[in-house]
């Protein structure tokens, strides 16, 4: 076992990752230096079970999930982030125009947030569910439909602005019961040491004692605070600094691609979800009502820093021809053939007027600025480890282009804050690797498998080759007609955590 020590000097952090060994006595003073000469700032500092780096919606869910379980509920909880809005009621305007930062949420992360109680604080903003959506690609091969009603469902999603929910579970976390206290600062070192070689210690020794026997993470934050916990939860994002101090590894590689985000307007509303793959990258089309919807575009960077800085007027027709005849012609069903190419599966084809080919609506005005961001994919070798674990972003990033990334983290939120509250009740040390490796092993699998699922597609529509071109549509084919397929997929995409196809 390693021992993570960091300090600062300067302007620098440095982190030290020593082997273990048994402490001597004298090595204890040394250890706990940091406070060393200053008595007052220890007395200071506090002690909390778990500190949460990040206020994000992430890190905000995991706080509103423990405040639900009646074995978690109790726990006294730190919040940090800088975000200096934490600190206050988030108030939204309904004549505000759409924020272009929006989120796709599943059914599974809409019955997670009813569960937590925020789900009602985002009914009173603005969000737009959807109940279909429409696949295709510019070669004009063929395209799949789905609607909710093919697996049983009442809706496919919901697009909310991220403020909207950043702000609905803000507002929740604050009138819930659960001991908490926000930090509107930074985390800069993190210390935690190895347990000391008695088994049992002494709940009621000091911080001091309890941090120098391995029983509490030390957190310095750069507004000079100091504060001791349990367990400490990096839910800081894709540059995580826990992550960086705890020393665990990631794999992935960025993608030469980046995504404008934008807010535009229609004459009719929009009830959607639409995506279509071009030869740069999909371009989708989400809904967020009030005849609003969001772009995604991917494409390399050097368009999109020529789509951002382009007139209104010449990026809106680029939008449109993106969305209809632009690239390619609009997909038939003639162009493969019937649908009784799958003839074999009997009963198994769907056959309804409404999943013919449609065309989104025209978008007539830009309603926000365009922003781009840079895409890739990050994954850490390891979501925990001693008296820490990663979630959301911190642990994995996603390319955007089925609008799973924060879904994959509001389920790591639930999963961990169920797996502490399985600690609690048979009394294990809610920090120890072997309880936190629990919610890991249930997490880590999922979120591998739609991170390979995202990166196929992506891999998959970035080559223009006419014997893939015909495999893809094969695919979107299959996918469109073949009914227990089409289900699976949408059950998939629903957040089932499973193929129900293959399970």
């Amino acid at each position: 076992m390693n021992r993570i020590f960091a300090t600062k000097a300067g302007s620098n952090v440095y982190r030290l990752r020593i082997p273990w060994r048994p402490l001597s006595n004298d090595a204890a003073p040394l250890l706990s230096s940091q406070n060393a000469g200053n008595p007052e700032k220890e007395s200071e500092a506090k002690q909390y079970d778990i500190a949460i780096v990040g206020g994000g919606m992430v890190g905000l869910a995991l706080a509103c999930s423990l405040a639900s379980r009646p074995l978690t509920r109790h726990l006294n909880v730190a919040i940090i982030d800088s975000n200096p809005a934490l600190g206050r009621k988030h108030f939204i305007k309904k004549e505000d125009l759409p924020d272009p930062r929006v989120s796709t949420i599943t059914p599974a992360t809409i019955s997670f947030f009813k569960d937590i109680g925020a789900w009602q604080f985002v009914e009173q903003h603005r969000h737009a569910y959807f109940d279909k959506m429409q696949v295709w690609d510019y070669t004009g091969l063929s395209y799949a439909k789905y609607n909710a009603r093919d697996a049983d469902k009442e809706v496919l999603g919901c697009v909310v602005e991220n403020k909207v929910l950043l702000s609905s579970l803000l507002s929740r976390v604050q009138e819930t019961d659960l001991p908490k206290k926000i930090y509107p600062s930074r985390l800069n070192s993190m210390s935690i040491l190895p347990n000391s070689s008695s088994s049992e210690v002494d709940s009621t020794l000091s911080m001091t004692a309890l941090f120098t026997h391995g029983r509490l993470a030390k957190l310095e934050l750069e507004d000079g605070n100091s504060l001791y916990a349990k367990l400490v939860v990096g839910a800081d994002g894709g540059k995580s600094r826990v992550r960086e101090l705890a020393g665990f590894r990631t794999t992935g590689w960025n993608y030469s691609q980046n995504a404008i985000i934008c807010t535009v307007e229609h004459d009719v509303e929009n009830h959607c979800a639409w995506q279509r793959f071009l030869p740069s990258g999909p371009l989708a089309l989400l809904p967020i009502g009030d005849k609003f919807s969001n772009i995604v575009w991917t494409m390399s960077p050097k368009e999109s820093s020529e789509f951002k800085s382009i007139t209104e007027d010449n990026f809106l027709k680029a939008v449109n021809r993106a969305l209809d005849y632009g690239y390619g012609p609009h997909p038939t069903p003639s162009i493969l053939g019937s649908s009784d190419l799958f003839s074999w599966l009997k009963g198994g084809i769907s056959k309804s007027a409404n999943d013919c080919f449609e065309i989104p609506p025209k978008v007539i005005k830009l309603a926000s600025e365009r922003m781009a961001f840079p895409l890739s994919l990050r994954h850490a070798n390891d979501y925990a480890s001693k008296r820490v674990a990663l979630i959301g972003d911190a642990a994995h990033t996603v390319h955007p282009l089925a609008g799973q990334g924060v879904n994959l983290g509001f389920g790591d939120a639930s999963t961990l804050s169920s797996v502490i509250s399985e600690g609690i009740a048979v009394g294990a040390d809610i920090g120890e690797v072997s309880l936190l490796k629990k919610y890991e092993a249930d997490r880590k699998p999922a979120n591998v498998m739609m991170m390979a699922v995202l990166d196929g597609f992506q891999k998959a529509y970035s080559v223009d080759f006419g014997p893939l071109n015909i495999l893809r549509a094969a695919a979107f084919h299959g996918a469109h007609h073949i009914s227990p397929l089409k289900k699976s997929i949408i059950s998939y995409a629903s957040g089932e955590t499973r193929l129900p196809l293959f399970a």
